[in-house]
């Protein structure tokens, strides 16, 4: 009879028996790996050796053009590189032992640079620039230009004299890796299409965390998600061009969600000329400026569920003078914030929860502890269609300013909780002076463009 033992016998025998078939007839390729399921190249069967006292450039240079004229994975084993100015090939799929293998920056021009490539994949390797000087016509420690398609999975990048990772007009996605101690940016994105930069934990950066730019407004489509950000300064100076943990410039439809962003010199998450934008879920801690900003000549701004607590101000939807307008400010709590920045602040100064001025809506925020303004609507002639309804003001200077100087539009304040707001609930203000007494109590005092109605004070 057939029984279960003897089944298991006889399908292990004619598994063992096409096994050693497939063997005999196999016919393995010089320089491939053997006990390689995959075929990938062994780089030590090609004269590439770890912990060589030599530089290995020309070595890994004729191994990456191999393996890329074969179209055939590399597999470096453990241990430490020394390499520099590497031109990678057309097609490259590199990878290591995650957090042993490491490709060491020898100085003298450049780490790695693509250009023109057709399909890159990088994984389980460590890049170390040894913070090193990297020439001018260097990017980053990895330049990579024009890629069709690029993998840079569970890798670490660290100590690049300038960014870590420098990607140009490149589509595909990073994630997974850790990138720490950039001289300038961590990521470094522009004019990409299509990118996914996901997973990753990028810190301790001198100018920047991930930055998505075009060099003139255009759709981007870039997503930024899941992220961890932190201890980001702006060693280059400025009042907000440095100092970002994750910035987009001149990029549109750009979702940027889901990331924990902490300890930025200026502002957790800032959007420069950017439309289309969405900015959801975001934990931001401990920013030194603005901790959620778009500004400037952008349309549409979605900006709803981030937590932000600590910041000199809160959220900013503003520059209705340069164009930007039309924007959604939804379902935020916003905590702790002060009236010290990095710089000398303009008017009205910091301490504002949340800052709007065209062609939005503001519902559902809570603001607590915010010392100058809990809201503020417009400023001066630059306020347009603005809805503020049904949110919870808590602990303010001033719960809610709105703008009544000439030329200011449509502006509607309802249904909002404003409690233990010092120095009135909602105040009509000239620019940074206020121009009325109590709004909550009198409605709109005679300013035809505001509707003041159903805010409870306590």
């Amino acid at each position: 009879m057939l029984n279960r033992r003897t089944l298991l016998a006889q399908t292990a025998g004619f598994a063992i028996a096409g096994l050693c078939a497939g063997k005999a007839s196999a016919k393995v390729l010089p320089g491939i790996e053997k006990a390689s399921m995959r075929g990938s190249i062994n780089a030590t069967a090609l004269g590439v050796q770890p912990g060589a006292l030599d530089d290995q450039s020309k070595a890994f240079t004729k191994l990456l053009n191999d393996a890329s004229e074969r179209d055939a994975p590399v597999f470096l084993p453990q241990g430490t590189y020394v390499v520099s100015n590497l031109r990678l090939p057309a097609r490259l799929r590199l990878s290591g032992v995650p957090g042993a293998t490491r490709i060491v920056y020898g100085g003298n021009g450049h780490l790695m640079m693509a250009e023109q490539a057709e399909h890159i994949e990088l994984g389980g390797l460590v890049f170390d620039g040894s913070n090193r000087w990297l020439a001018d016509y260097a990017q980053g420690l990895l330049d990579l230009r024009r890629v069709g398609h690029l993998v840079i999975d569970n890798c670490q990048v660290t100590g690049s004299g300038k960014n870590g990772l420098a990607l140009e007009h490149v589509s595909g996605r990073v994630g997974r890796c850790d990138i720490s101690g950039a001289a300038d940016a961590g990521i470094y994105s522009v004019e990409a299409g299509g990118l996914e930069i996901s997973g990753n934990t990028v810190s301790d950066c001198a100018n920047g965390g991930i930055l998505v730019h075009r060099w003139q407004q255009a759709e981007d489509g870039t997503l930024v998600s899941g992220n961890r950000v932190e201890r980001i300064g702006a060693r280059s100076g400025g009042t907000g061009q440095n100092g970002n943990g994750i910035n987009a410039f001149r990029a549109g439809n750009v979702v940027i969600s889901g990331n924990i962003v902490s300890d930025c010199a200026f502002s957790a998450i800032r959007a420069n000329s950017s439309s289309n934008l969405q900015v959801t879920g975001n934990t931001c801690s401990r920013s030194g400026e603005t901790a959620l900003y778009s500004e400037f000549s952008f349309e549409g701004a979605v900006i709803g569920n981030n937590i932000i607590d600590g910041a000199a101000n809160g959220i900013s939807i503003v520059n209705f003078n340069e164009g930007g307008r039309m924007g959604v400010c939804a379902n935020n709590i916003v905590r702790n914030l002060s009236t010290v920045g990095p710089y000398p602040a303009d008017a009205p100064g910091f301490g504002v929860g949340i800052s709007v001025e065209a062609d939005t809506t503001v519902s559902g925020n809570v603001v607590e502890n915010a010392p100058l303004y809990g809201m503020q609507i417009g400023w001066g002639p630059y306020l347009r269609n603005v809805v503020a309804t049904g949110n919870i003001i808590r602990k303010a200077g001033t719960g809610i300013a709105v703008s009544v100087v000439e030329g200011a539009e449509t502006a509607i304040i309802s249904d909002n909780v404003i409690d233990g707001a010092l120095n009135g609930a909602i105040i009509g203000q000239r620019w940074a002076d206020p121009a009325t007494a109590d709004l909550a109590q009198s409605g709109n005092a005679g300013y035809a463009h505001l509707t003041v109605e159903r805010n409870h004070v306590s």
